[in-house]
């Protein structure tokens, strides 16, 4: 469906341009956002090998293991019906952690082994489970503390103060997390009535 708007908007672009004889002038930008994109691209190799550099740091320090224990009393009250030493709760906190520490590239196999463990605990394989359904919540509106890449992006693009954001994205991603459980939890107990009531 992306594809076809993308396509869309291109398409109607350049018909607008073309009737309207400015051509040119799409060709000028397309040549100029190209080049762009390649001098933003190359500028952020070196702030996003600094960053993976520290992340990787974390990582070997063992301070994401810490951050799991923190998180580990969140997976009982988040996860209430898997037993805590099941290997789909260690992949849960280990994807939560990485999110949090701003890891996202680490953070994606640890969610796609979270759902593979949750897959196997599910008694219906043709739907998603209340925990299948709890974790997407939880990863999609996952809370963090340092945003890495947008900093990364923002200090490619000249920002004089590229971490000022760091509040903002914590209040952001805080809020985006509170409303993803609750939503989670309101949409379960609608569907369990309505599925009572008939």
């Amino acid at each position: 469906m992306i594809n076809i708007i993308w396509f869309a908007m291109m398409f109607i672009g350049l018909v607008v341009a073309a009737a309207t004889g400015k051509i040119a002038a799409v060709s000028e930008a397309v040549f100029a956002s190209a080049e762009q994109a390649v001098s933003v691209a190359f500028s952020l190799i070196s702030i996003m090998t600094f960053w993976l550099g520290i992340m990787k740091i974390i990582e070997k320090s063992g301070l994401i293991h810490w951050v799991v224990k923190i998180l580990r009393p969140l997976s009982v009250v988040l996860f209430p019906r898997l037993p805590q030493n099941h290997p789909a709760i260690h992949a849960i906190l280990m994807n939560m952690s990485a999110n949090l520490l701003g890891m996202g590239s680490a953070a994606t196999p640890f969610g796609l082994k979270a759902m593979q463990e949750l897959q196997s605990l599910n008694p219906d394989a043709g739907s998603a489970s209340d925990e299948m359904c709890t974790f997407l919540a939880v990863n999609t509106s996952s809370l963090t503390l340092i945003p890495t890449t947008v900093i990364a992006l923002r200090a490619a693009s000249g920002s004089s103060n590229p971490t000022e954001i760091v509040g903002t994205t914590i209040l952001a991603t805080l809020v985006a997390w509170t409303t993803g459980v609750l939503a989670d939890r309101l949409l379960r107990n609608f569907s369990r009535n309505t599925a009572g009531r008939r």
